[in-house]
């Protein structure tokens, strides 16, 4: 992405997804993802770490004055089982790119176009704390992917807003686990010598995008309801999923055929 063209795409990218994240609470990753996918605008692998700089600049936002309301008991488990999780999917990550980037996209298509029903869902509250068993399997099932894309957030979205805790309690929560991971997947590329091409540094220009559109879409968000602007983020997420993963889907099958 040595271009300015193709700079201007990512920011613009980025400025989308940040809207949409600041709306829903949900989906930045998945659509950062998902438009770099469809793009090229930049290798997969550096899309990740991307994603993984600004989830890091979110969390200092939010965290420097939420920080107690982090619900520690929800919290402990599921770092744990995450970073296990972490640790896998950044594994699985390298063996699909060493085989074929087609195996990497199919994979990513199908976790965008999954969290987008799942997005389009509106979970049952419960009436009692779910157990330290449930916080680990979801934590696990996030680091996976968290390991994989940066996109840790569909698993645990979806287990910590049925949760009887309050708005604030869940987004600290999860914003903190998120920021954990994201150190780590960042240690992770640094400890196996991964850094990105030159020409990702310049990606990190969405940092400021990303705070600026984020105050805005606070500031003055759209005259719709949360149901309406659900509905497009689930439309949006659905056709980047099935976009990325058909065409890989048939690829790979044509390889086979071979």
């Amino acid at each position: 992405m040595s271009d300015t063209g193709g700079l201007a795409e990512l920011l613009v990218l980025a400025g989308l997804a940040a809207y949409m994240q600041t709306l829903t609470g949900f989906a930045f990753g998945l659509i950062m993802m998902g438009g770099i996918g469809l793009t090229g605008l930049m290798p997969l692998p550096d899309a990740a770490v991307l994603v993984g700089c600004m989830v890091l600049v979110n969390a200092a936002q939010v965290l420097v004055r939420g920080w107690r309301d982090i619900a520690w008991r929800s919290f402990r488990p599921v770092i744990v089982a995450s970073i296990v999780g972490l640790a896998a999917g950044y594994v699985m990550l390298d063996a699909m790119v060493s085989a074929s980037i087609d195996w990497l996209k199919l994979a990513l298509g199908i976790v965008i176009i999954i969290s987008s029903i799942q997005l389009a869902m509106q979970p049952a509250p419960l009436k009692t704390h779910s157990s330290a068993g449930s916080f680990v399997f979801f934590g696990a099932a996030a680091g996976l992917m968290g390991g994989l894309f940066s996109t840790a957030g569909p698993p645990l979205v979806y287990h910590f807003y049925r949760q009887p805790l309050s708005a604030a309690s869940i987004r600290e929560t999860l914003v903190a686990i998120f920021a954990v991971n994201a150190v780590v997947r960042l240690a992770m590329v640094a400890a196996a010598g991964d850094m990105p091409h030159s020409g990702f540094w310049w990606g990190l220009l969405c940092v400021p995008v990303v705070m600026a559109i984020t105050l805005a879409a606070k500031r003055w968000p759209p005259p719709l309801s949360a149901l309406s602007i659900r509905r497009v983020a689930f439309g949006l997420l659905l056709l980047s999923g099935l976009s990325l993963a058909a065409p890989a889907f048939v690829k790979i099958m044509g390889d086979f055929a071979i």
